[in-house]
C-alpha cells in the first residue's frame, strides 16, 4: 500500500571516498554540501551536508551527504542512522572499494530496508565495463537489503542520467511505510550552534512525533527543558514539522552546553536514560575475531556514541557471523528506545565488527546463564506482547505513557497489546494503570494480611487508616488504582468501610476492664469541659495519666463517635463540636463574614481553640478563608 504521495523522506549516500557523492548531491539539489574550508581545501567530506530536494511527482525529501573517508565513519553513522533510503555510490573507474563494503555493511546493521545503486562518473569509462562494474557491485550486494535494489549509471560532473536517477527515487520513496508522526517527539541532534541575538540553535532529522512552535522540550540526556521559539525546515520557516523531515530548532532558553554529542530533543518524561542495554547482538562475518566476555566496543546509537563494556549472557564468547543475547554497560549514559538499531566498532584498531537491536532500554544489572533472565530477554524478542508484559513486571503499576518508553511501541499499538492481554488473563486493568493478574491477586490478599497484623497490634483500634494500608504496597500504584483494589475488598466482603477507617466484617476492637475504666474518664472530662477544654496534653496531666500511652484510647473515642479531633492539639467531645459548629450556622445566617476574635467570642473559649476549630471547618470546606475574614462555603444547614 502506497503512502500519502507527500510523505516526505530522508534519502542518504554512502560509498568510498571520493567517489562522487557530493558531486552527485549538488547535481540534484544545486546545493554544495561541503560547507568547511577543510573539506573544499582536501576535497572530501568531514561533517555531514544536507541539501533539500523535490522529487518529481512533488514528494518533499532532504538528502544527507556523509562522509566516505574511513577516519570519518562515525559521521556517517550520524547521518545514516535516520534516512529512509539510500543511494550506494560507486566510481565507474575503481568499482567496490573498503568504505563501499563497510558503509554497506553499516546500513545492514541498521536495518536500511530501501535503497538504489549508482554507479558515478560513467563519462570517464567504455560502456562495455560499466556492465562489469554494475556485475561487481551485484556481487557485494547479493544476500543484503540491496540484492534487488535498481541499479542507475550517471554523470554527476556531466549531469547525466539524473533524471532517470530521480523518477526511480519517487518510485522507491512511494514504497516507505509511514513515520510516527503522532508518536512522542524524537530527534537525534546532528548538530548544535549559537546565532546571535536568537541563541541556540539545533538540527536533525525528525525520527517521530510532530514538533510545534511555542511547545516545550527535554534535552537527553541532560533532562532539561527548554520551549520552541522558531522552526525551520531547510530554511524555510514554519508552525510544525512532522516526522521524517530535517529541521532546525531555535530553542529558547537553552544552552549550547547542554547538548554533548548524541544529544536527543523530544517529548517531556517519554524516553529513558541508561548506562545499561540488553540486546541481541551480531557480529560480522567479516570480524577479525571473536568477540569475549566484558571486551570494549565503541557503540553507535542514533548521533550517539559512546564506549561499552559487552556482557555476554549466554556464552563466553561470540564468534563471527553468530549472535547472542548481551548486555552492554556504557560508559556515559544515553537516551535509548526499545527496537533501536545500533552499530558497534571495534576498540582498537577501530573497524566495524557488528551490531544488534535494543531490547531493554533500563535493564538492570544480570547474572549469567541464568534461564530465568535469558528466558525474560527472549520473551521481549518474541515480540511486541511480549515487551509489554516484561514492561507491566519491571513497572509493577504501569501508566501508558511509562509503557511508551520501555516497550517502543506506539500508542495505539500498545493499547491494542494491552487490551488482547487483559482478555487473555494477563493483566488486569485498575483505572490508568496495568498490573500482572497474579500480582493484583497478591496485593488484594496482602492488603487484608496487613489490615489483620495491625488491627492485631492495635486491639482497640476501631480500624486501619486507608493511607496507612497503601504503604504496603508499591509506591507506583496510585491512590485510584489503590481504591479500585479495595472496592474489590468490599465488593467480596473482606474487608469494609468504617468512615474513614478500613477493617474486617467482623472485627471488633477489644478493650479491657482497666482500659474501659480510663475510657470512661476521658470522655466524660472532654463532656464536662466542653468548649473550655484545655489541649491533649493537659487533659492527660489533669487525668494524671502523662505516663499512659494514650494515643490508642483517643483514637478509640474518636472512632466510636465521642471525640471529634481538630489536630494534634485539640480534641473536643462530640456534643462541644456540634455546639461549635451551631454557632458558625447562627453567625453566618446573618452575616457574610467571620473573623477569628468574633468566633472566639461567640463559643466564649480560648483563641487557640477558636483558630483550630476554624481551621477544622475551612478542611471540611464549611468555610474559606479570604484574608482575615472566613465566608461560608459549603456548609451543612444541619448535623
Amino acid at each position: 500500500m502506497k503512502n500519502h504521495p507527500l510523505r516526505p523522506v530522508i534519502i542518504g549516500t554512502a560509498g568510498h571516498v571520493d567517489h562522487g557523492k557530493t558531486t552527485l548531491i549538488q547535481a540534484l539539489t544545486g546545493v554544495d554540501t561541503d560547507r568547511l574550508k577543510q573539506e573544499k581545501e582536501r576535497g572530501i567530506s568531514i561533517e555531514l551536508g544536507f541539501a533539500p530536494l523535490q522529487l518529481p511527482d512533488g514528494r518533499p525529501a532532504g538528502v544527507v551527504d556523509v562522509p566516505g573517508h574511513e577516519k570519518f565513519i562515525p559521521q556517517m553513522l550520524a547521518g545514516a542512522a535516520s534516512i529512509d533510503l539510500v543511494l550506494l555510490v560507486v566510481d565507474a573507474g575503481e568499482g567496490v572499494m573498503p568504505q563501499t563494503l563497510e558503509h554497506l555493511q553499516i546500513l545492514q546493521l541498521l536495518e536500511i530496508r530501501r535503497g538504489i545503486l549508482v554507479i558515478n562518473k560513467t563519462d570517464l569509462v567504455e560502456d562495455d565495463w560499466l556492465d562489469i562494474v554494475e556485475e561487481e557491485i551485484r556481487e557485494q550486494v547479493a544476500g543484503t537489503f540491496l540484492a534487488e535494489a535498481p541499479c542507475c549509471r550517471v554523470s554527476a560532473r556531466n549531469k547525466l542520467g539524473l533524471e532517470n536517477l530521480l523518477n526511480l527515487l519517487a518510485e522507491t520513496a512511494a514504497c516507505l511505510p509511514d513515520r510516527d508522526s503522532a508518536g512522542p517527539v524524537r530527534l537525534p541532534v546532528d548538530r548544535c550552534f549559537s546565532i546571535s541575538g536568537f541563541g541556540t540553535v539545533v538540527t536533525g532529522t525528525l525520527v517521530s512525533g510532530t514538533v510545534r512552535t511555542g511547545e516545550r522540550l527535554e534535552i537527553l540526556p541532560l533532562g532539561k527543558q527548554a520551549r520552541v521559539r522558531e522552526l525551520q525546515v531547510h530554511g524555510q520557516r514554519v508552525e510544525e514539522a512532522a516526522a521524517g523531515q530535517r529541521l532546525a530548532i531555535n530553542l529558547a532558553g537553552a544552552e549550547r552546553g547542554w547538548f554533548s554529542s548524541g544529544a536527543l530533543v523530544a517529548s517531556p518524561h517519554r524516553f529513558a536514560v541508561s548506562e545499561r542495554l540488553d540486546v541481541r547482538l551480531q557480529l560480522l562475518a567479516e570480524a577479525p575475531r571473536a568477540l569475549k566476555f566484558r571486551d570494549p566496543v565503541h557503540i553507535h546509537l542514533g548521533t550517539a556514541r559512546a564506549v561499552g563494556r559487552v556482557v555476554l549472557l549466554e556464552t563466553d564468547s561470540l564468534e563471527p557471523g553468530e549472535s547472542t543475547l548481551a548486555q552492554i554497560v556504557l560508559d556515559r549514559p544515553l537516551a535509548a528506545w526499545r527496537g533501536d538499531p545500533f552499530v558497534i566498532r571495534s576498540y582498537s584498531p577501530v573497524t566495524t565488527i557488528g551490531g544488534g537491536r535494543i531490547l531493554d532500554v533500563a535493564a538492570s544489572k544480570h547474572r549469567r546463564f541464568r534461564p530465568e533472565v535469558l528466558q525474560r530477554i527472549q520473551q521481549l524478542e518474541s515480540g511486541s506482547s511480549g515487551a509489554v508484559l516484561h514492561a507491566v513486571e519491571t513497572l509493577q503499576a504501569a501508566r501508558l505513557r511509562d509503557l511508551e518508553k520501555l516497550t517502543g511501541l506506539s500508542r495505539d499499538l500498545l493499547q491494542q497489546n494491552l487490551a488482547e492481554l487483559t482478555a487473555e488473563g494477563e493483566l488486569c486493568q485498575l483505572g490508568e494503570q496495568w498490573v500482572e493478574r497474579h500480582l493484583c491477586q497478591a496485593w488484594v490478599d496482602h492488603l487484608v494480611e496487613r489490615c489483620a497484623e495491625l488491627l492485631a497490634e492495635n486491639p482497640l483500634a476501631h480500624g486501619i487508616a486507608r493511607a496507612t494500608l497503601k504503604e504496603s504496597l508499591p509506591k507506583a500504584l496510585t491512590l485510584r488504582s489503590f481504591d479500585l483494589l479495595l472496592d474489590k475488598l468490599y465488593a467480596e466482603g473482606r474487608l469494609q468501610r468504617r468512615g474513614d477507617l478500613l477493617a474486617m466484617p467482623d472485627w471488633q476492637p477489644q478493650v479491657s476492664d482497666r482500659q474501659n475504666k480510663i475510657l470512661r474518664q476521658l470522655e466524660q472530662h472532654f463532656e464536662q469541659q466542653g468548649l473550655q477544654v484545655a489541649n491533649q496534653n493537659q487533659v492527660l496531666e489533669d487525668l494524671q495519666l502523662g505516663a499512659l500511652d494514650a494515643d490508642p484510647l483517643l483514637a478509640y473515642l474518636i472512632g466510636a463517635g465521642a471525640l471529634v479531633r481538630l489536630n494534634s492539639e485539640h480534641l473536643l467531645a462530640k456534643s462541644a463540636y456540634q455546639q461549635a459548629l451551631t454557632c458558625l450556622r447562627n453567625h453566618f445566617a446573618g452575616a457574610d463574614e467571620l473573623t477569628l476574635a468574633q468566633y472566639r467570642d461567640l463559643i466564649a473559649g480560648g483563641r487557640k481553640l477558636a483558630q483550630a476549630l476554624l481551621e477544622y471547618f475551612d478542611a471540611a470546606k464549611f468555610t474559606r478563608r479570604q484574608g482575615d475574614y472566613r465566608v461560608v462555603w459549603n456548609l451543612p444547614l444541619k448535623e
